[in-house]
């Protein structure tokens, strides 16, 4: 696959041509239209997705309520990163919000990578880093806003 047309996304920002050429045969492009479920909580997890084009939403189940949207994907964020981690299963599920163009790449090729090219996963795994603590803090904060409107809305009844 020819990556030149994603390199303005943030993830692949200041890497190399040489490190463009590696991760090239791993990533495929995906498109969708908005309604689409790409994975369940639940779901093994295969894929990490970087999106170029388009939104999608994460939702989460907890065991003792309704579904809820934590947080939407806008281009140049990531999502299924359960895959990157090696967990068997999501812990959320997506959902395209609108029509979207993803990259997708298996979350075992990407620890293969890693390891092959030590300093290539390094700066991976930095990134990936990144983005999972910024989206706790975001899922957190939305959460907690989303809980405390619920408490509200049972003592108005």
């Amino acid at each position: 696959m020819n990556l030149e047309k994603y390199t303005h996304l943030a993830f692949f920002s200041g890497l190399s041509a040489a490190d463009i050429q590696l991760l090239a045969p791993v990533f495929a492009p995906q498109t969708w239209v908005a309604g689409t479920v790409v994975f369940e909580q639940g779901d093994y997890a295969e894929y990490l997705y970087l999106v170029a084009s388009g939104e999608l939403a994460i939702r989460y189940k907890p065991e003792d309520g309704p579904m809820m949207n934590v947080t939407h994907i806008q281009p140049g964020g990531v999502f299924g990163w359960s895959a990157a981690m090696g967990n068997p299963t999501y812990t959320s599920g997506a959902v395209c919000a609108l029509d979207s163009e993803v990259l997708r790449i298996r979350g075992t090729d990407l620890r293969m990578l890693g390891e092959k090219h030590p300093e290539l996963g390094k700066v991976i795994l930095n990134r990936l880093s990144a983005i999972i603590a910024q989206r706790q803090l975001s899922q957190q904060s939305r959460v907690n806003s989303m809980l405390a409107n619920g408490m509200r809305q049972q003592s108005n009844n």
